[in-house]
């Protein structure tokens, strides 16, 4: 696929790719189910990105026959699910992060180690 120095790719480009008229691009735009980037002069531009998510558009649209509205919700569904994966995995870190700092703390000011039950002699 020919791009421009930035690497971003014309519509014309795209559309020949994928075997879609220009049109179809626009409506997916207009649809939100693709954001491509705009120039100055207001030409669309496709980054990697946008063109992932219209892959993804296309695979629901022509392989499992997804109609427009059902690719809105999933693709919601999907954002959604990354967001709480990203969030999920903060949490996370941040608990690890306390959980050491707990023990760390805890181990600087023990007075006595206590072995564990059942080593102590009576």
């Amino acid at each position: 696929m020919s791009s421009r120095p930035d690497g971003y790719v014309l519509i014309g480009e795209i559309a020949r790719r994928y075997g879609i008229h220009p049109q179809t691009l626009r409506l997916y735009e207009r649809e939100g189910l693709i954001r491509p980037d705009r120039t100055e002069g207001n030409t669309r531009l496709y980054g990697a990105m946008t063109i992932e998510r219209l892959e993804i558009v296309l695979t629901l649209i022509r392989d499992l026959g997804v109609n427009l509205a059902g690719v809105e919700v999933i693709l919601n569904m999907k954002e959604r699910m990354e967001s709480l994966t990203q969030r999920t995995d903060e949490l996370l870190g941040y608990l690890r992060q306390e959980a050491d700092r707990h023990r760390a703390s805890s181990e600087r000011y023990a007075l006595v180690k206590v072995p564990p039950r059942g080593i102590l002699k009576k």
